[in-house]
């Protein structure tokens, strides 16, 4: 049925009149005006109708506008807020993204979300109002669904992680297996012979290959089969993650954490059993900062400049909006630094 046009004879029709005689939203408006994936063909070709139907016409200065780059880009983090604001890595990360995107005139857009969904819905919307060029991505997913939307809809992103198959995004990361490896190679050349792993969640893809890597550098030294529990990275579930593991007969004489908040907590524990660090239980943590340094005893961590790293990802994601070739880049691998955290085993065994 034709929309009657002579209500909107005597003003200008907008976007959001289109949006409201069509049934949809300002963003799928938006999408099927510019010719951009998003809608389907026939929400395309309704709203179309609509737009025809009621005078609708491009303004030539606002259209402008939103051809021109937004100089800003995107980053969405699907995790918890109170686990995202008391782990160093992502102010570490910001800092370094800052600095790099601040020097191309770029701004950084941040949202933190509770999951995926929620996380596309922020990208679409960004996309669809101009308020970005690009985005990055952290925290990949073994089966990632945002890596899916930045492809159809055409977004520039960087992944910080390695290159998802299928995807032409370009991706910055480091090799985790050899990092992972030579934490085992160290506790073992300090004769512990039951070493645990607190690691992070289960769906991250380097969660999965971090703990790959742990089984098989323990494999590799013909030591058991070690325990591995799957926590949200936060204070609380490293400190029940380590009750559960120093509770158990056989008890681990040396436990890896995924990041440094959850090794620091498992000091706390460990004195709740009455056990010393180093001298009963080596810890070693995923992470480095300022937190491993500050705690008593200080902690053996997996270190690496996560500033320059987090610059590198930024800087690939700019050459992406310059048009230049954004090429994925493998960075060095974190590397062992050792503190008081660690010592040799009391009784191998």
């Amino acid at each position: 049925m034709p929309v009657p046009r002579g209500v909107y004879a005597r003003k200008r029709p907008t976007i959001a009149d289109i949006a409201e005689l069509a049934g949809v939203s300002s963003g799928a408006v938006s999408y099927a005006l510019n010719g951009r994936p998003g809608v389907s063909v026939v929400t395309r070709q309704r709203i179309l109708a609509v737009a025809d139907e009621i005078g609708w016409r491009p303004n030539v200065a606002a259209r402008a506008l939103s051809v021109s780059r937004a100089h800003a880009v995107g980053w969405v983090i699907a995790r918890e807020l109170p686990t995202v604001g008391v782990e160093p890595f992502f102010m570490q990360f910001m800092s370094g993204m800052e600095a790099e995107l601040s020097a191309a005139r770029t701004a950084l857009l941040l949202q933190v979300v509770d999951d995926h969904t929620a996380a596309i819905d922020a990208i679409r919307r960004w996309w669809a109002e101009r308020r970005i060029d690009g985005g990055i991505l952290t925290d990949i997913w073994s089966s990632d669904a945002r890596v899916r939307v930045l492809d159809e809809l055409g977004i520039p992103a960087v992944l910080v992680g390695r290159p998802v198959e299928g995807s032409p995004l370009p991706a910055v990361w480091s090799d985790e297996r050899l990092a992972v490896a030579s934490v085992v190679d160290y506790l073992v050349a300090l004769g512990h012979r039951r070493i645990a792993r607190v690691a992070g969640l289960r769906e991250l893809a380097h969660t999965v290959r971090r703990t790959e890597a742990f089984r098989t550098a323990v494999a590799r030294h013909n030591l058991p089969e070690p325990r591995v529990l799957l926590t949200d990275y936060s204070r609380e579930q490293g400190a029940q993650a380590t009750r559960r593991l120093l509770s158990q007969p056989d008890r681990p004489t040396a436990i890896t954490f995924d990041n440094d908040v959850m090794a620091v907590a498992a000091i706390g524990v460990a004195r709740e059993f009455g056990l010393s660090v180093p001298d009963d239980l080596s810890i070693v943590a995923g992470d480095d900062s300022e937190l491993c340094i500050l705690v008593s005893p200080s902690i053996t961590a997996l270190s690496r400049d996560i500033v320059a790293y987090a610059g590198r990802a930024a800087r690939v994601l700019l050459d992406s909006l310059e048009g230049l070739t954004a090429e994925s880049f493998e960075d060095s691998p974190a590397h062992l630094v050792v503190r008081s955290s660690t010592a040799p085993a009391r009784h191998p065994s």
